[in-house]
């Protein structure tokens, strides 16, 4: 079933849920889960096309859809006592920078949706363009930020 035939069906907080999931485990842009574990936290990360999310769903969280923006997705795990995770909030920063060293600073919106919480940031590309993301994501305050750094080729969809 489709992903706009389900936001019918649905509300449009669920909807956005389901494209940001959608999104992290079936992008043909990533090749592998992203993520990666410090101590008692996972810090998930993805890059795609806006393009990819639905008109109806981008207007209701404001973001702006285009075949050369795209949107970078985190979520904060915290492990539990008992073997779970529960998303956490942190505070989240960086950069985009492309191979003749044009930087973009990224901006996020925090999403907190019920047994959800992730942060989004937009920024531009052209087609069959190499980003390296430079991210600094720290859900303890007290603590150092965990340096997350990545390159992903992007295309316009």
């Amino acid at each position: 079933m489709k992903v706009s035939t389900l936001c019918k069906r649905f509300s449009k907080r669920f909807c956005a849920t389901l494209v940001v999931i959608a999104g992290l485990l079936v992008s043909p842009l990533s090749s592998a889960e992203q993520m990666v574990s410090h101590g008692d936290y996972m810090i998930h990360y993805n890059a795609f096309n806006s393009s990819f999310i639905q008109p109806d769903v981008a207007q209701s969280y404001g973001i702006k859809r285009s075949k050369t923006k795209g949107l970078l997705n985190i979520s904060v795990l915290q492990k539990q006592a008992d073997g779970t995770t529960k998303p956490v909030s942190a505070i989240v920063k960086g950069e985009v920078v492309n191979l003749i060293s044009q930087k973009q600073e990224l901006s996020f919106l925090k999403v907190d949706e019920t047994n959800a919480l992730y942060y989004i940031g937009d920024f531009g590309f052209t087609d069959d363009q190499v980003l390296r993301f430079s991210l600094q994501v720290q859900p303890d305050p007290n603590q150092p930020a965990y340096s997350i750094n990545f390159e992903q080729r992007f295309y316009v969809d």
